[in-house]
């Protein structure tokens, strides 16, 4: 192994595996202390491979810096803290343990400067998010994990194909930029995509994620999305097919939001619509596009994350409740809760002087300037759509529509600082971005803040709340059950299954009776033939045989005489 420092994801991992050993305010402040220890090494990485070792034939790449994997680490271990201060009062050790192997791992995915190292760090996400979903032990948690799982291990082993398959093409393990050229970097992108929530399997994340507990789907929201962008980032810039998929994506989780009556099912629709206009900017692959999309994932962990807090809280002191139809009112008894939600839905509508106009508005901008209008129109469009969605429904509905008659308090102290720091960061980077935009993988000289740019922004939000208001009673919430893909094979899959079991079950029994038949038809015939009163156990006169003797040995003559 080369001489190199410490991989920054895993001071979380191996802390993860130390916090069952503590307990009380050891484990609150190791919980706190080991994000900070990760930031700090996060920012000492240098540009190219620090740390190598070899395996086989190949040199694995431990910790490959740049720009790009630097600011996805920052986020994801700054994420580690702050989740981590919101998680205090978490009585499960097992979730906030595989909390943090889980944000170690996207680290070192981060990081990894081959195919090898980053399929590894890849599955344990997998484990640590799947342990997050189980650990909110309730039957609906624990059949979400195990569709939840059984989803990544499809994407994992299509991923371990294309790795394969990629390896013996090129000789090579480097995790660089890839051409779509091959069987290989097919499967890649394909497993890169399913972590995504890409079409067809973008119902795998609203259907797990709600289900963890009030806490760990502050921590599920940020990781597994974003890594997957990292890796198209990094894998398959400028790909023109990830532009479809992302458009598709932005789409699809408006329309399910918009028809949600779970306030976290709402937020989960709505990453699979924030990550398409990362995963668009990643199709488009200029440095622009490149930039945008990269401080798009940055500041969605945060504004994500705050909004999810918002929601988290409003669980923890209501017992569970998560439906709109079962919430209202609530700023009265929890104003800095819904003012942390409020600051959240502005930061995810693009709204000016919040995170989300400075970041997003670069991937629009990278459209326009390589002259991709319909891009362009639909991304702008769906700003309209996020508005209605999150940037509207979701505080309406939990906090200010008709009074429910709930009146819990605030959450205690470590949520509120938790949502305080997040709030702060959605408008200190959307009032001052340059230190985001220092950070970015290219040199950058946007400039967000211009007068068109705002007033447009400012008209399509004014219009898209406009409609909201007007359309009020057609956005009321009733309990429904919204289908999604995954009906095809939760439901309809199932029934598959029921009836082709009927049916060869059915199938074999024919056989088997078929069988049995045969078998008894041919005991009985030799029974007939060969049994002990057969014509074969007859005995007969010895003049008889003498007699057929004779016939034959006269049948020999003629032949031998005439023939």
């Amino acid at each position: 192994m080369t001489d190199g420092m410490f991989p920054p994801g895993l001071v979380l991992i191996l802390g993860a595996f130390a916090l069952p050993f503590v307990s009380g305010h050891i484990r609150s402040a190791l919980v706190l202390l080991l994000p900070l220890i990760t930031l700090g090494l996060v920012q000492g990485v240098p540009d190219g491979v620090s740390l190598s070792m070899p395996f086989m034939h190949y040199q694995l790449e431990l910790l490959n810096g740049s720009n790009l994997s630097r600011l996805f680490a920052t986020i994801f271990a700054l994420m580690a803290f702050v989740g981590g201060l919101f998680s205090l009062n978490q009585k499960s050790v097992v979730e906030i343990s595989s909390a943090f192997a889980y944000g170690g791992s996207a680290i070192g995915v981060a990081f990894a400067g081959d195919l090898i190292t980053m399929f590894i760090y890849w599955e344990l996400m997998a484990i640590g998010s799947s342990l997050i979903i189980w650990s909110a032990l309730s039957e609906d948690s624990y059949r979400a994990s195990m569709r939840y799982i059984l989803m990544h291990i499809l994407g994992g082993v299509i991923l371990m194909v294309g790795v394969v398959a990629h390896v013996v093409d090129t000789g090579s393990i480097e995790f660089g930029a890839m051409e779509l050229g091959s069987f290989g970097t097919w499967m890649m992108l394909i497993g890169f995509l399913i972590n995504a929530g890409a079409p067809p399997f973008s119902s795998w994340l609203p259907d797990a994620y709600p289900e963890a507990s009030w806490s760990g789907t502050v921590f599920l929201s940020a990781f597994t999305t974003k890594t997957a962008v990292f890796v198209l980032l990094k894998g398959f810039p400028g790909e023109e097919i990830l532009i479809w998929v992302g458009l598709y994506m932005i789409m699809y989780g408006i329309i399910y939001a918009l028809l949600e009556n779970d306030m976290r099912r709402i937020l989960a629709y709505s990453i699979i619509n924030q990550v398409g206009f990362m995963v668009v900017g990643a199709g488009i692959g200029t440095e622009m596009a490149i930039n945008g999309a990269a401080a798009h994932a940055f500041t969605h962990i945060i504004y994500k994350a705050l909004l999810l807090m918002s929601a988290g809280s409003v669980m923890y002191m209501t017992g569970g409740k998560r439906k709109c139809t079962d919430l209202g009112g609530l700023f009265q008894s929890m104003p800095l809760t819904a003012t942390a939600g409020i600051i959240g839905a502005l930061a995810i509508s693009s709204f000016p002087w919040t995170s989300g106009f400075v970041s997003k508005s670069m991937t629009t901008q990278a459209a326009a300037d390589v002259g991709l209008g319909f891009t362009w129109f639909w991304m702008m469009a769906a700003s309209a759509g996020v508005f209605l969605h999150a940037g509207i429904k979701f505080p309406w509905f939990v906090f200010f529509q008709k009074d429910s008659g709930l009146r819990p308090k605030d959450p205690p102290w470590n949520m509120k600082a938790a949502m305080i720091i997040f709030a702060f960061l959605c408008i200190a980077i959307g009032v001052y971005p340059a230190p985001l935009y220092a950070m970015l993988p290219f040199p950058t000289e946007y400039e967000p803040y211009t007068y068109a740019h705002v007033m447009e922004m400012l008209q399509i939000l004014l219009f898209s709340g406009l409609a909201f208001f007007l359309a009020l009673p057609l956005m009321k919430r009733t309990l429904t059950i919204t289908l999604d893909t995954d009906w095809f094979f939760r439901k309809l899959g199932l029934s598959l299954a029921r009836t082709a079991t009927v049916l060869v079950g059915a199938i074999l029994a024919t056989i088997h009776r078929m069988r049995d038949r045969s078998v008894g038809w041919a005991i009985s015939t030799a029974f007939n033939h060969h049994g002990p009163r057969s014509a074969l156990a007859k005995t007969a006169p010895a003049g008889l045989m003498v007699m057929w003797t004779i016939l034959l040995l006269l049948v020999y003559l003629v032949i031998y005489l005439f023939v």
